[in-house]
């Protein structure tokens, strides 16, 4: 039986917090604040209303990185191949949780309830408006500040400029620090904690230490480290004081990949937050397009971040670009087989798979990678057990990463910070230990020039460990990467046209046709007594189902061109037009028009 979880239903939908846009200013709700915010009841019901995490979509959050490609639109994939600008992106000028948080501390102190859980509430309002104003300061950097609720008639406040980045990251640590010195740390599972809000505000430390280390258009190089040593404290506070530690029952081929199939996270040790679901009570809301098939598909470039078993780098093999699709998955880091759908995995939820379940034999479209993903995949057919899933959105390998980062970046990282952190997740795979002496790997240095071999190997790490959990595009803006988008992602390789063997029994499950080629009629069977599968294979715009690199050999092509990513430019958004057109004091920066 499940352990009771702290499943919020909203019972104010629309009371309090609004759809209005920045300037749709309108009155408090009919309800009226004068006839809440009385009581603890009035107050927690309230604060439910704010809660917004990730769910389902975490497992395919990575698409239009170098993790993962997709089918879809993305702002920044339609910002890389068109001529953008504030009229054509007008996404994220939303204000509304800002005013539904400000009405919150304008009026809980209402409440006639103890010193002590006032601050609580307040604690938690502030981490909301913590978290608000991070993503704000991401996506455009200098923003208008606000720590009330604007009237309609507040003209002042109505054509605020945009406040200087500086100034709006002090606000959002104050409301950061005031949460982690009052939010309660005995809470219901499911609802947010101290641990909780030290976790978000080390995340968000490391965040801002290294955008202001790399990002030198902003001249705020010289503070990186103050945010720095605050993720590494925040970090190291969780890893020395929490009551969690990694998972690990010593299997290591399922260790890693029940944290994200699993129907009661409550008791995981890992888990600092989670969202929590129940079946017929709160469904979990996943689908299993998460295995492919549908918009989005893991990248080659990520497959070939994992090391292999003995530690050494898979890039350090000769002809490794060209390795099989069996090839790749010989004696490599655990998590890859956890993470890719591998040569002889054993497909049952096939409701997206039209080739049908056992032998997983990758079904390849145009535009796909021809990888699948299983981390997050729930292979059952059991609509129940479906329902169920539990998603964890702040683990404990998280903080151990930024404890890591953290100290590499201010270069102070030991023996013993590696031992402590990195690891404990090497161990939980089998994998050998990461020591200080780790020589540069060419791959990893080509990535990211100038960055030591050791920050180079906690980057990978991270990668690995974190995969297609929604990490990957903040990683990449915040160490000044963008540039790596433009590479166009490859699926897997093919030696040429024929018979391919996908499953590792070496009995051949797919044929490779010219573009000329027909398929024959009747088909035909391999040794096993199974029908190969035909696909016709060519360049980009024939007629074919498959594009490889070279017509009749290469690299699946997900995509015919990436675009440029234009920096520093493209790690900022614009102000909307509309809006500059009704305050003329929010000028854009970076570039923008």
């Amino acid at each position: 039986m499940k352990k009771f979880k702290y499943i919020l239903l909203i019972t104010l939908i629309g009371a309090f917090a609004c759809d209005d846009e920045f300037l749709d200013v309108v009155p408090e709700t009919s309800i009226g604040a004068e006839n809440f915010f009385n009581t603890e009841e009035d107050l927690q019901i309230y604060i439910n209303s704010l809660y917004n995490f990730p769910g389902f979509g975490i497992y395919n959050s990575d698409r239009a990185t170098d993790n993962a490609t997709t089918t879809g639109n993305t702002e920044l994939k339609t910002m890389m191949v068109s001529s953008p600008s504030s009229t054509t992106i007008t996404g994220g000028w939303s204000w509304s949780t800002l005013r539904s948080v400000n009405l919150f501390l304008e009026n809980f102190d209402r409440a006639e309830i103890s010193t002590e859980k006032l601050n609580h509430f307040e604690g938690m309002a502030r981490l909301f408006r913590a978290q608000f104003y991070m993503g704000m300061v991401k996506r455009y950097s200098d923003v208008p500040y606000y720590d009330f609720v604007i009237d309609t008639d507040d003209t002042d406040a109505l054509n605020m400029a945009r406040d200087p980045r500086t100034f709006v990251v002090d606000k959002i640590f104050e409301d950061y620090q005031f949460a982690a010195d009052y939010v309660f740390e005995s809470q219901p599972s499911g609802a947010v904690n101290k641990w909780v809000v030290k976790a978000y505000m080390a995340r968000a430390a490391l965040y801002e230490g290294t955008y202001r280390k790399y990002h030198d258009e902003l001249g705020l190089t010289a503070s990186a480290d103050t945010y720095l040593n605050m993720a590494k404290n925040l970090s190291k506070d969780i890893m020395d004081n929490g009551p969690f530690s990694i998972h690990n029952t010593g299997n290591t081929d399922a260790d890693y990949a029940s944290l994200f199939t699993s129907s009661d996270l409550s008791s995981n040790s890992e888990v600092i937050f989670a969202v929590y679901s129940e079946d017929q009570v709160k469904n979990s809301g996943w689908s299993e397009t998460v295995f492919g098939n549908y918009e989005v598909s893991p990248s080659k470039d990520l497959l070939q971040s994992y090391l292999m078993a003995d530690g050494s780098y898979y890039s350090a093999q000769a002809g490794y670009e060209t390795f099989s699709f069996v090839d790749e998955f010989q004696n490599r880091d655990p998590r890859l087989s956890q993470t890719y759908a591998y040569p002889g995995f054993n497909l049952v939820n096939t409701r997206t798979y039209s080739q049908g379940g056992g032998l997983y034999v990758q079904q390849l479209a145009k535009n796909f990678s021809g990888y699948h993903q299983i981390k997050g995949f729930v292979n059952v057919r059991d609509q129940a057990t479906i329902n169920d899933l539990d998603y964890p959105i702040i683990r404990l390998a998280e903080m151990l990463l930024t404890y890591a980062e953290a100290r590499a970046e201010l270069g102070e990282i030991t023996q013993a910070d590696l031992d402590q952190s990195v690891n404990l997740l090497r161990q939980r795979v089998g994998m050998p230990n990461m020591t200080m002496s780790v020589v540069a790997d060419a791959y990893q240095q080509a990535k990211y020039p100038g960055v030591s071999a050791l920050t180079l190997e906690i980057r990978r790490e991270r990668r690995v460990e974190m995969a297609l959990e929604g990490y990957r595009y903040d990683d990449l803006m915040r160490w000044k990467a963008g540039k790596l988008l433009e590479e166009e992602p490859k699926g897997i390789y093919f030696s040429g046209l024929g018979k391919h063997d996908l499953t590792g029994d070496g009995i051949e499950d797919i044929v490779l046709l010219s573009s000329s080629e027909s398929v024959p009629d009747p088909k035909e069977e391999n040794s096993l007594g199974a029908t190969l599968i035909y696909y016709k294979a060519g360049n980009v715009g024939e007629n074919v189902g498959v594009f490889l690199s070279n017509g009749t050999s290469g690299h699946i092509l997900t995509v015919n061109e990436r675009g440029t990513f234009m920096e520093p430019k493209y790690y900022y958004r614009p102000v909307p037009a509309s809006q500059t057109a009704l305050n003329p004091n929010l000028t854009q920066i970076f570039g923008w028009d």
